[in-house]
């Protein structure tokens, strides 16, 4: 597969098409086959790239120190540079829809629009404060702690029920199932990934046309994120795609292919 070194480390990724440029950045436990739903849709009209951040599969983990959002924030930056062809779409999901926020905030000038689905994360007193799952941290430390143990299966456990609700890991398909196998250690990474909230002042100096997109029985942290982002960022707009839980873009792959497709063209 295709890779772009950045700073010494290859970033593998997925393409399909030609066409204006445009990057796809996957969540927690996720790599690029997180966007596969995405590949063929994007791809008819777009250079569609789905990205595997530093470390994620097919990369190895090897108890790196480097799995912060500051790495993978400069990781993209610098992706989208050597690529050399202009300012990108950018769409970003979960933890991936937070290094999107980030890139848009220190380096606007590579981005062409932005899409943020369901970006993870928690808020300051600006924005109102921790959303109720301000308990992420401690649900991701479990689930770490279980998987340092060799207890795998369980820690993916509490990942998937605490951004998916009961019963959510054993809803999931053996493909999703394996592809957060393959990169499960890399959660020892990010309990450690220095992720700072979003304030009101960061939000509104965004002014790059955004797509803030949620699932419509998604956990409601998400959705208190959203809301907080659409009310401060001064260029976004809002959909929420149907029969859609946090995995929005694997749960409903159609309804939100043609809602980021929509909004691209739209001008």
């Amino acid at each position: 597969m295709p890779s772009i070194t950045v700073d010494g480390y290859p970033l593998a990724y997925a393409e399909a098409g030609s066409g204006p440029p445009l990057l796809m950045i996957h969540g927690t436990l996720g790599d690029q086959r997180s966007w596969s739903g995405q590949m063929d849709a994007f791809g008819a009209k777009y250079h569609a790239m789905a990205v595997s951040l530093r470390h994620c599969w097919p990369g190895e983990w090897k108890d790196a120190g480097d799995f912060t959002i500051a790495r993978h924030t400069a990781d993209i930056a610098g992706f989208i540079t050597a690529l050399g062809k202009g300012p990108v779409r950018l769409i970003g999901h979960s933890r991936g829809g937070h290094i999107a926020f980030r890139v848009a905030q220190h380096h606007p000038g590579l981005i062409e629009s932005l899409v943020l689905l369901e970006p993870g994360g928690e808020l300051d007193e600006t924005l109102g404060g921790a959303p109720p799952a301000g308990k992420q941290g401690a649900a991701f430390a479990r689930g770490a702690a279980l998987i340092g143990e060799g207890k795998t299966e369980e820690g993916l456990t509490v990942i998937a029920e605490h951004t998916g609700g009961p019963g959510a890991w054993a809803k999931r398909s053996e493909a999703r199932k394996e592809v957060n196998r393959d990169n499960a250690r890399t959660l020892l990474g990010q309990v450690n990934e220095q992720r700072k909230p979003y304030s009101r002042s960061e939000a509104e100096g965004i002014r790059i046309r955004t797509l803030l997109a949620g699932g419509d029985q998604s956990q409601p942290q998400f959705g208190v994120i959203l809301d907080a982002l659409e009310k401060a960022m001064p260029n976004a707009t809002r959909v929420t795609i149907p029969k859609a839980a946090h995995s929005v873009q694997a749960d409903n792959p159609s309804a939100f292919n043609a809602a980021v497709l929509a909004f691209l063209e739209k001008r």
